[in-house]
């Protein structure tokens, strides 16, 4: 099985980095992006650091899935957005874009003309990643923003259903529906996505925790 890991941040990427060098992994840089390659056991996993946003991220999946991947992982930070607290992780089960807007000219905001606007987790995947301790499940909304909004945040919350915002999930999960990929992130919260999130999140970040790297060995392994 080729595995293929998007990470967005370089604070995220590194403790996976440290992880896949006790494996002898092989470096380098392609599309202009860091990649690393290591095999255990049956399977060969690729991880790339993509860089944040929305574009970074579904390109990075396109090249993971050009380049054989058959199944692809996320890892990131995510601020809560309803029934989460900061250091919770979670494996988010359902994905929309919450910035998609064409309401100016009627369509409701996030829907997206004649295509799939919402889409679903893996189910094998999801079950993987429900049975490890300390990680539950929750819907989770993507935009290309930092979000600090309070009304931003509830508008997002009552019209879409999510429990937490990231700026890539949704990007890669639309990549992986139109080519049939098996695809599961997995997320920490960093922060409450309102006035707060900016020195929250910072603070989660620069430690460069090894729980979302801990929780993908695990599902890696359970592949």
């Amino acid at each position: 099985m080729n595995i293929g890991i998007v990470i967005a941040d370089e604070y995220e990427y590194i403790p996976f980095q440290t992880y896949a060098r006790t494996k002898a992994c092989a470096e380098d840089v392609r599309h202009g992006r860091q990649y690393l390659t290591y095999t255990d056991g049956g399977n060969t996993v690729t991880a790339v650091q993509c860089g944040i946003g929305k574009v970074n991220a579904a390109t990075a999946a396109a090249f993971l899935i050009a380049a054989g991947s058959d199944i692809i992982l996320n890892a990131g930070l995510s601020g809560a957005v309803k029934g989460l607290k900061m250091g919770d992780v979670i494996a988010a089960e359902r994905y929309v874009e919450c910035d998609f807007d064409l309401t100016a000219i009627g369509r409701p905001l996030g829907t997206k003309p004649e295509q799939d606007y919402i889409y679903e987790a893996d189910a094998h995947l999801l079950t993987l990643a429900a049975s490890i301790d300390g990680v539950t499940t929750a819907p989770v909304g993507t935009g290309d923003l930092f979000l600090t909004d309070r009304k931003r945040k509830e508008l997002y919350r009552d019209t879409f259903g999510i429990c937490a915002f990231d700026m890539e999930t949704a990007a890669i999960a639309s990549v992986c529906h139109f080519e049939k990929i098996p695809f599961l992130s997995i997320r920490k919260i960093s922060d409450n996505a309102d006035d707060t999130a900016t020195d929250d999140y910072r603070e989660m970040n620069d430690r460069k925790e090894a729980d979302l790297t801990e929780v993908l060995v695990q599902i890696i392994e359970k592949i």
